[in-house]
């Protein structure tokens, strides 16, 4: 220890100032394990974003940072002698790499395809610098008063749980909604940078020499341009990375609580606009081809009694379409997720050009919230029941694919009710696909699978579902409206699944707790 680097007397320490500057280091240490723990959810929110694997991601990001922080308390033992500008320096390239994260990481994916690797390395020095704070605010707490250990420690790790716990609410609740991943990550760095510095220059100001604290002003101004700057063209840089990832122009964009909602379109072929729905880069539906797949899906399972209809899913509103060309239906109840689908859905003259107006229709009931938790609290009843959601890529969407959810469907349904559940390609993900019926078939519901071309997913299949005691026939119903892309003969020839992709025995049902996740690179379930 240097001699400008004397502890504080008993006296200094009993006094008003003395207490101020112990307060000031706890709240510090708040601040500063709230902004670490923002950045490691911001890196999980982005991967989940991106690739969809959503504990794959934070079991990447969590055991690679707290790895990193052990490793930065180790190497922040020989910087103790300078706590004070150490900490200051690290709190300033924290920030700085912190509050850039995201955007770089979105960059890595948009045009490097360098995501993963990118996402350790900046796991790994995200970690490094966390890990070497707790060490050096330690040597600074002690310098204000000395304690015991035990006693330093608790009042160390009291505020850092709490800014945890702080940081951990504020991403989700305030920062995602507010300001979005890249300009929320930038305004935490700032913060970070603020909170380390400040307390430098101030508290603990006499420990630096004069050419220590013009360094430290001057890196300040340079981190605080860098991410300013960043913030300032955070917008433009979202648009253009965003439409990197795609081929054809965006025409909409918006990142809701859930997912990101990106619409294209392009001129096809025919002349006709070629509009396309991406929710988290995965594509809905193309204008050009979707009737073929929202045909085979609603119309084969109309052919009974249907007054009452529910949609599960389907937030776009064009199986909800379908639906409605039937006049003897009496109310429909649609539940989607995502209230930004179903507002796009209402509004966008794109969308409710394909729709047409579906959500108009005075029969129509457009209910946002997770199906799941639905189906749970309903007691109604329907005669037809679409179960139209996304791939189970994630553990989010794998519930809609379980015994538990399917059984609870079952539990909707009425006597002699018929639904249908699109269930993937068979072709691509063939294990994918059988899994659904196999899934199906363990709640005791009798399946019957049918596939159709709809070329901008490829073969894409479907199951059709009673609780009757023989599988359900596929047929239209005799008043069916004039259709595009299916009749009885198609439909009939739907059924025939070639060898390369029939039924695959021996499949374990996906549970709650024993979930199948689609892995996209293997084109097959992937247990857990």
């Amino acid at each position: 220890m240097t001699a400008t680097e004397a502890p504080a007397t008993a006296e200094e320490t009993a006094s008003p100032r003395g207490r101020t500057a112990r307060f000031a280091v706890l709240v510090a240490v708040f601040v500063c394990a709230a902004c670490g723990l923002v950045y490691e959810l911001a890196l999980v929110a982005l991967g989940s974003y991106l690739i969809g694997d959503t504990i794959g991601q934070a079991s990447i990001v969590l055991s690679l940072m707290v790895f990193a922080m052990g490793v930065g308390a180790l190497a922040a033992k020989p910087l103790q002698p300078w706590a004070a500008a150490a900490f200051a320096g690290i709190e300033l390239l924290l920030a700085l790499l912190g509050g850039l994260s995201v955007l770089v990481l979105y960059a890595a994916f948009a045009w490097l395809s360098l995501y993963l690797p990118a996402l350790i390395a900046t796991a790994l020095v995200l970690g490094l610098l966390i890990g070497a704070e707790i060490p050096l605010l330690m040597v600074l707490l002690q310098r204000i008063r000395q304690q015991d250990a035990g006693s330093a420690v608790a009042d160390l790790f009291a505020a850092d749980y709490v800014g945890g716990l702080v940081g951990g609410l504020a991403f989700p609740f305030l920062l995602l909604p507010l300001f979005g991943q890249v300009q929320g990550a930038l305004l935490v760095g700032m913060l970070n940078a603020a909170a380390g510095l400040g307390l430098v220059l101030t508290v603990f100001r006499r420990e630096l020499s004069k050419r220590a604290r013009l360094l430290l002003i001057g890196a300040s101004a340079l981190v605080g341009v860098l991410l300013v700057g960043a913030y300032a063209f955070a917008d433009d840089f979202e648009v253009t990375a965003r439409q990197a990832l795609y081929a054809d122009p965006v025409v909409h964009a918006e990142r809701s609580p859930y997912q990101d909602v990106v619409l294209t379109e392009s001129a096809s072929l025919s002349g006709t606009p070629d509009t396309r729905m991406y929710l988290n880069g995965d594509l809905q539906f193309s204008s050009i081809d979707e009737y073929r797949y929202h045909e085979a899906m609603v119309h084969p399972a109309m052919s009974g009694p249907r007054e009452r209809v529910l949609v599960l899913g389907g937030g776009d509103g064009l199986g909800l379409r379908e639906i409605l060309r039937y006049p003897d239906v009496r109310d429909v109840t649609l539940v989607d997720l995502d209230p930004a689908v179903l507002q796009l859905a209402r509004t966008d003259p794109r969308v409710t050009s394909l729709n047409h107006d579906a959500f108009e229709d005075p029969r129509v009931r457009a209910v946002p919230g997770d199906a799941f938790t639905w189906l749970r609290e309903n007691r109604e009843r329907f005669d037809v029941v679409i179960v139209d959601m996304p791939d189970a890529d994630s553990t989010a969407t794998a519930k809609l694919y379980s015994a538990e959810f399917y059984g609870l469907v079952e539990q909707a349904m009425s006597d002699g009710a018929r639904a249908v559940v699109q269930s993937g390609s068979p072709y691509f993900a063939p294990k994918a696909y059988w899994c659904v019926e196999a899934t199906l078939r363990s709640v005791g519901l009798r399946t019957t699978p049918y596939e159709v071309s709809v070329p901008a997913f490829g073969e894409w299949g479907f199951h059709l579902v009673t609780g009757g005691a023989e599988p359900p026939e596929p047929r239209l119903p005799q008043d069916v409206p004039p259709l595009r892309s299916l009749n009885a003969e198609t439909l009939q020839a739907a059924r025939v699944f070639p060898p390369d992709r029939d039924r695959l025995p021996g499949l374990t049902p996906s549970t709650l707790m024993h979930p199948t996740i689609l892995d996209y690179a293997q084109g097959e379930w992937s247990n857990y």
